[in-house]
C-alpha cells in the first residue's frame, strides 16, 4: 500500500482511505489492485497488459488514454542515474502521469500550490494519477527496481518541463515502506546485540 509523508508536519498516512481523502483536494487519483495470482513473477509485458487489461480499457474510457505500455527499470539498465535524473527534479507534464505498479517501488514528491510538499510512496498494487501541470519529482527507492503499467493520451509519452525551482534538492527521497521498516529493524537488532 502506499505511503504518504507531510515531512514540515512530520506526519505519514497509510491507510487507503486516508490516503484517497487526502489527495482528492490535489486533482490525484489513487487506487490499489491486486497482484498477486494474475500472472507470473516473470510475466513478458505483453502478458502483464492483458492481465490488467479490463482496468486499462476502463481507464482509457475515463482518462481519454489511448495507448498503455509496461516499464521494468532494474540496477542493472544502463545508464540508470542519467534515466533518473530526467525525472528527479521538480517538473510538470503536458498530460497525466499514470502508474500502476506491478512490483517494486518509488517515490513521488508533489509540490502543490500553496500547500506543503509531500511524498507518495507507491509499491506493488498501487494505482497513482498525477494530473498535468502538477509540479512534482520522481525517484526509485533503494532496491532501485520497479516494474509498472503507464497510459498515455499522447503516443510519446511524458516530457519534462522543469521549474528550475531547485525545490528537489530539498528532500531526501526517504521511502518508508517494507524495505526501510525491515532496514530499521535490522539496525535496531544491532544496537540491541550491542547494548
Amino acid at each position: 500500500m502506499a505511503v504518504i509523508r507531510i515531512q514540515e508536519e512530520n506526519s505519514v498516512l497509510d491507510e487507503p482511505e486516508y490516503i484517497r481523502t487526502f489527495l482528492a483536494p490535489h486533482g490525484i487519483q489513487y487506487d490499489h489492485w491486486p497482484v498477486a495470482g494474475r500472472m507470473g513473477d516473470q510475466a513478458s509485458a505483453e502478458e502483464i497488459l492483458e492481465a490488467y487489461a479490463p482496468e486499462i480499457e476502463q481507464l482509457k474510457s475515463r482518462g481519454g488514454y489511448v495507448t498503455a505500455d509496461v516499464i521494468d527499470v532494474t540496477p542493472e539498465v544502463p545508464n540508470l542515474q542519467a534515466m533518473l535524473d530526467r525525472f528527479n527534479k521538480e517538473h510538470t507534464h503536458a498530460e497525466d502521469e499514470v502508474r500502476f505498479i506491478v512490483k517494486g517501488s518509488g517515490l513521488f514528491h508533489i509540490h502543490p500550490e500553496g500547500a506543503n510538499v509531500f511524498s507518495i510512496e507507491v509499491q506493488e498494487g498501487d494505482l497513482i494519477n498525477v494530473p498535468a501541470g502538477t509540479r512534482h519529482w520522481f525517484d526509485l527507492c533503494p532496491a532501485r527496481a520497479i516494474r509498472a503499467i503507464r497510459l498515455f493520451r499522447e503516443k510519446a509519452g511524458w516530457t519534462p518541463e522543469y521549474t528550475e525551482s531547485g525545490i528537489a534538492s530539498s528532500y531526501e527521497p526517504l521511502c518508508l515502506g517494507l524495505s526501510y521498516l525491515q532496514g530499521n529493524q535490522r539496525r535496531i537488532e544491532a544496537a540491541i546485540s550491542l547494548a
